[in-house]
């Protein structure tokens, strides 16, 4: 089983944090593969990304407005091209992972028979804003998702199944713009998925601060490793037990702060690992009572 890093890149068309991304995926090699969706080919500079580009047949045109086309193609691709990829994680320019190689790899194989995507009834007025045309939409199909998620690959299939059979439903969200942020959660209701609590789990992945914006449109950029914003990041991952991946994180953020964070020992692990030990040394302590018991019982028998 594997897990499908899946970015989706344009602009600058590199990642914030490239060598970062490098080095915490190699302790997982085993069971990551890589996929870029880009814009122009020509803008790539890293051999590393163009290693993991999409083929030019399946790059489509993108926009801030319009990039739910981009998550289907990679998405598509990645299913298609290895039939082992079980999670598919959606992810960006300025993405980084926050958590230890050691805590993602336990996630993985604890939870890879569902989705993690937060989900919940739209943030905006519907009424005022076409976003995503839910307004043209039954009441039931008037949801929003966080942009940023992971799918297994079961709900990925049905991603596929839903723009084939309801093509005209998936043109109409997709023409409302930020479609992305509402068309996931759509689909897996269309399927009576998104309340099945072991298909889909309503938890961040992702964290972003949007209490301090940058723009109206966009989550504060994490330049500097103030104690402010290092106190953020534990507070987050503390509160929110699937959160693996930040952004925005600019390329000047410290490589040493996000080195402190997945350095950080797997706070889960070891306390089930004690509990383990302890139970077993429970059960062998028990043994050793029960010898003991036996032998002064046979001795004062005989």
């Amino acid at each position: 089983m594997k897990v499908a890093l899946c970015f989706i890149i344009s602009y600058d068309h590199k990642l914030n944090k490239e060598e970062f991304w490098k080095k915490w995926i190699e302790s997982n090699q085993d069971i990551i593969n890589v996929y870029f969706h880009y814009k122009d080919y020509d803008k790539i500079k890293s051999e590393w990304i163009k290693e993991h580009a999409l083929p030019e047949e399946y790059i489509v045109k993108t926009s801030y407005y319009h990039v739910v086309p981009a998550y289907m193609s990679i998405l598509s691709y990645a299913a298609i091209t290895d039939q082992d990829n079980r999670w598919f994680c959606m992810l960006t320019d300025s993405c980084v992972p926050i958590i230890s190689p050691s805590k993602f790899r336990r996630l993985f194989f604890q939870n890879y028979n569902s989705s993690v995507m937060r989900w919940r009834k739209p943030w905006w007025n519907v009424t005022l804003q076409k976003r995503a045309n839910l307004n043209l939409l039954p009441e039931d199909f008037h949801l929003g998702n966080d942009p940023w998620f992971i799918m297994k690959r079961e709900d990925v299939v049905l991603f596929m199944h839903f723009i084939q059979n309801q093509r005209k439903m998936y043109d109409l969200v997709c023409k409302g713009g930020l479609a992305n942020e509402s068309i996931f959660a759509i689909i897996l209701q269309s399927y009576k998925k998104l309340n099945n609590h072991l298909n889909i789990k309503n938890k961040i992945t992702h964290l972003a601060d949007w209490d301090r914006v940058s723009s109206p449109t966009s989550p504060y950029i994490f330049k500097d490793g103030t104690e402010e914003n290092i106190n953020w990041i534990q507070t987050s991952i503390e509160k929110n037990q699937f959160a693996m991946f930040l952004r925005k994180v600019s390329p000047d953020f410290p490589d040493d702060v996000l080195i402190d964070f997945i350095n950080k020992k797997d706070d889960d692990l070891i306390q089930n690992m004690n509990y383990y030990t302890w139970s077993i040394l429970g059960v062998e302590f028990m043994y050793f009572l029960f010898i003991i018991t036996i032998l002064f019982v046979s001795q004062r028998f005989y």
